[in-house]
């Protein structure tokens, strides 16, 4: 089931803000952050997407570039400019949100130039003080995947997860979860979607620990935050929208934001 977000009076207790990380160098797609798409670069569809949301008070993009510092500034963006030496996206936006007053960051990556305002927000749910007694140290988004889709299923560029009854993450993975030894009609699969908010000093001591066993075998950082006891709440939607990887990725998003397929 979709969650739907009500609106009142209890988010106004809660200061979030989105961070972007955002790094000049890709290995499969160099310079995709600045990458045009429909006469902007990819990472401006990104901030802008991003400030749409009703619950993040601010947007501000993390980046090592000054180039891309550059580009978002002329538009009016925030950016703050974070040290190359950042081992991933989680790093890079703990470090900026050192220099931010804020109760729960958005971690939002800067190559999701669809992404949905709603699926930030649901991303946000969980921390409203109306939920505040069982608030979780970090969310994400899950997508339903129909029992029958081995193609999404097993690749290993998805990432799986399963989940307890209350909807916490147990563990992730590239491999398909569960695994099937028994066919049962109510096996359920989902697939992760890399958007997360996490409470402030938590952001902080994940982007403190070193990179973890499973992490490292899986290519998967947030399992760094499993390992080490962390809560992740998973939050379904049924809104997804693709980013870019890869040469294809961006040619079908041109695609899609062609003013003809918007249309």
């Amino acid at each position: 089931m979709q969650h739907v977000l009500f609106l009142n009076n209890s988010e106004l207790l809660v200061n979030a803000v989105i961070l972007i990380p955002a790094r000049l160098d890709s290995s499969r797609l160099p310079k995709k952050m600045l990458a045009d798409i429909e006469g902007e670069p990819l990472i401006v569809h990104t901030w802008r997407q991003a400030l749409k949301s009703r619950l993040a008070k601010r947007v501000v993009v993390a980046t090592d570039s000054v180039e891309i510092a550059v580009v978002l500034e002329a538009r009016g963006a925030e950016v703050v400019m974070t040290s190359p030496a950042a081992r991933c996206g989680t790093e890079r936006i703990a470090e900026a949100a050192r220099q931010i007053d804020a109760d729960v960051f958005v971690n939002l990556q800067g190559d999701e130039p669809l992404i949905s305002p709603e699926n930030i927000d649901l991303a946000l749910e969980p921390f409203l003080a109306d939920n505040s007694p069982d608030c979780p140290d970090c969310s994400t988004l899950v997508f339903p995947l129909h029992p029958d889709d081995r193609a999404q299923i097993e690749d290993p560029h998805l990432v799986k997860v399963v989940m307890d009854k209350q909807g916490y993450a147990l563990y992730f993975s590239r491999t398909p979860m569960p695994f099937r030894r028994n066919v049962l009609p109510s096996t359920m699969f989902y697939r992760h979607i890399g958007l997360y908010a996490f409470q402030a000093d938590v952001l902080q001591q994940f982007a403190a620990l070193p990179p973890s066993m499973l992490e490292e075998a899986e290519s998967l950082e947030q399992l760094r935050l499993l390992e080490n006891g962390f809560r992740i709440k998973c939050v379904t939607t049924l809104l997804d929208n693709p980013g870019v990887n890869t040469c294809e990725d961006l040619e079908l998003v041109r695609l899609l934001m062609r003013p003809a397929a918007r249309g």
